[in-house]
Parts: structure tokens; C-alpha cells; sequence
């Protein structure tokens, strides 16, 4: 198992305003206060100051126990896990609650991981690598379930169907997106792009695939048809990032042009299907993949961000809700918990945030 020690918090480092994800030279539960995931301290029973809105240990809680690079984060259906991956080839799982325990390293990919999602069953997860692959592990014991290994190229993007069949959907610089079966061999289906595919999402209804990538569009795919249904153009540089809404008639998708746009992918909508565009966060030099999410009752969105920030947005208006410090990379995505006011980051910077927002 990879170290997860908590490196020790160095003295003349002050909490910053109220949520922000920064870290402090004592241990206190005030508002704002940087935990580091670890044997609790005595303090960590005497919660102090502004009243609580999670069952977190503190208010922000850092993890760590990386050796390079996170890129991709998720909680878990429940919301007792967090899964990451990282350059440094492995996937780590932490306790959401508590002392945030790296209960388990997951190792098998020979490059670094990418993105990564759990099933909807919770019961396994499914990565993807420049290694060219994407795997399927069993959560409760690290092991491979299944190796999917037919790109030619780095994949870049992966995603489970949220109900029904067991199929996940990849993207890879050799142009192509796949759908796999977890109960079959061989992909189900192929679909093929001009350029690489940087991004892919399911539609909520599970009968359509988005693909993004440097082609600077995104693309729905019909499943029976073959071919794409819908086009979205209107970003002026690659796209990096795609979510679909909990309800399933909008899309958030995260560019380098420095904007998130919100489309609306219902049948028979206007012509004009973006109906919205979010801007604050940042891409750079870097390019790296930085991807987007929504919260679960679909009032919020968040993105990654190369300025070191946490961004939120309200949907509804595209105010930005919070910018919060405290990374010392690259946050290269955000996730919200499934039923509490919580978001976890991962960072360039090798670690984990998890923070609670205001309810």
C-alpha cells in the first residue's frame, strides 16, 4: 500500500476565508480549519464555532498518499468512499468519514490513470490509461476484473452506463470511441471520429454516447443508428470535460477556450442549443485534461481549473458560488458527494481535498 501519511502542516500557514480549501498550523475543527486525514486528534471531538453541514471530521480534509499527479477522483454510490488516480499508476481508496483511512491501493496499469468511475452498483471500479487499456476492478479486493485493450492510442475517457446493461463507454487518441460489455469479450460497438476523443458521457436515457475532444464540437451518438444525432458547436478550442445533468436534458462541457457551456440535448429543442456559458476558471500551457461534474440535485456545477482553484457555479445563472484556494497544482477535477454538501479536488499537487460548501 502507497503512503498515506500525512505530510505535517508547516508553522505560519493561517486558514483562509470561511470554506477555503487552505491549510493551518494546529488541527481545530473552526470553520475553514485543514485537517490532515490521520489518527484523530483530542480536538476532533470538540467541533467549534459556525454549525456544521457534513458529517466530514472537519470542514476541509487533506489527503494525501500519492507519489505523482492525481487526475481523476470519484465517491462511490454511497458516499462512504472516495476512489483517485494518479500518474503514479495506482488508484487509492480513502474513507469519506472519520480519519479519511487509505484503506487500499489498486495496482495493474502501466501508465498513469486518467479518469475513473464506479459502477452503479458500487461494487467495482473502471479506469482508463495512456497504456492504452481500460480496466475493470473489483472494489472490494484491488483485483482485475477485466482488461479491455483494443484502442491503438492513449485513452483518454471512460464512463459506465448509470443503469441497465453493463456497458461503459471509452475514448482514445486513435479517434475512436468504444462501448464494451463487461459481459462480453470484444466492444459492442465503434464509433469513429475525425481526431482524438479527449471526453465521453452517456445520455441519461443510455441510448446516446457524447464524445469531445480536439475537434473542438461534442457529438451524440445513436446507439442503434451508428452515427451522430446531434453536433454542439460553439467552443473555440478542445474539449476536455463532459456531464451530463441529473435529469438528463442539459449538458456541461468543459473546454480550453475557458469556458464551460450548458447545452440542452432534449429532442426537438431550439436551434440554439447552448444555453449557457460559465467562465472564471482557467486552462494553460499544461493542457491537461480537465473535466466537469454537476451536483446531484443539479442546482450546482464545478469544474477544474489550472489556477489552483475550486470553482462552483449555480446553474441556474452561472454566478460563480465559490472559488476556493488552497492547491498547490493544477485541480485537474472536482466531484460532488452523492447526498451531502461536499466536493472533493484533485490536483497536480499529488493530494486530495475534500471540503464541505454551505447547505
Amino acid at each position: 500500500m502507497a503512503d498515506a501519511s500525512k505530510r505535517p502542516l508547516s508553522d505560519g500557514e493561517e486558514a483562509g476565508p470561511s470554506g477555503a480549501l487552505v491549510e493551518i498550523k494546529r488541527q481545530r475543527l473552526d470553520e475553514g480549519a485543514v485537517v490532515p486525514a490521520g489518527p484523530a486528534s483530542s480536538l476532533a471531538t470538540k467541533p467549534q464555532g459556525p454549525s456544521r453541514t457534513s458529517a466530514l471530521l472537519a470542514p476541509t480534509m487533506l489527503l494525501t498518499g500519492h507519489a505523482d499527479q492525481v487526475f481523476t477522483l470519484k465517491f462511490n454510490p454511497d458516499g462512504d468512499v472516495l476512489a483517485s488516480g494518479s500518474y503514479d499508476k495506482t488508484i487509492l481508496l480513502y474513507r469519506t468519514y472519520g480519519e479519511c483511512e487509505n484503506f487500499l491501493q489498486i495496482k495493474g496499469h502501466k501508465n498513469g490513470i486518467l479518469e475513473l468511475h464506479w459502477t452503479p452498483d458500487g461494487l467495482n471500479l473502471v479506469s482508463c490509461s495512456p497504456d492504452r487499456t481500460v480496466r475493470a476492478w473489483d472494489a472490494s479486493t484491488g483485483q482485475q476484473v477485466k482488461k479491455m485493450s483494443e484502442h491503438g492510442d492513449i485513452v483518454n475517457s471512460c464512463c459506465p452506463l448509470k443503469r441497465g446493461s453493463p456497458l461503459l463507454v471509452s475514448g482514445s487518441d486513435d479517434g475512436t470511441a468504444k462501448v464494451w460489455d463487461l459481459r462480453s469479450k470484444r466492444s459492442v460497438a465503434t464509433f469513429t471520429e475525425k481526431y482524438q476523443v479527449l471526453a465521453v458521457a452517456w445520455s441519461e436515457a443510455g441510448d446516446a454516447v457524447y464524445t469531445g475532444g480536439i475537434e473542438n464540437v461534442v457529438r451524440a451518438w445513436d446507439l442503434r443508428r451508428g452515427a451522430p444525432s446531434l453536433t454542439l458547436a460553439g467552443h473555440a478550442d478542445t474539449v476536455t470535460g463532459l456531464a451530463p445533468s441529473p435529469d438528463g436534458a442539459h449538458l456541461l462541457s468543459n473546454s480550453m477556450d475557458g469556458t464551460l457551456r450548458v447545452w440542452d440535448v432534449r429532442p426537438y429543442a431550439a436551434q440554439d442549443r447552448c444555453q449557457r456559458v460559465l467562465t472564471g476558471h482557467v486552462h494553460n500551457f499544461e493542457r491537461n485534461l480537465l473535466r466537469c461534474a454537476w451536483s446531484p440535485d443539479g442546482e450546482r456545477v464545478t469544474a477544474g481549473s489550472a489556477d489552483r482553484m475550486v470553482y462552483v457555479w449555480r446553474s441556474a445563472d452561472g454566478a460563480v458560488q465559490y472559488a476556493l484556494p488552497g492547491h498547490g497544482g493544477s485541480v485537474n477535477e472536482v466531484v460532488f458527494h452523492p447526498t451531502e454538501p461536499i466536493v472533493a479536488s484533485a490536483s497536480s499537487d499529488k493530494t486530495v481535498y475534500m471540503g464541505e460548501l454551505a447547505a
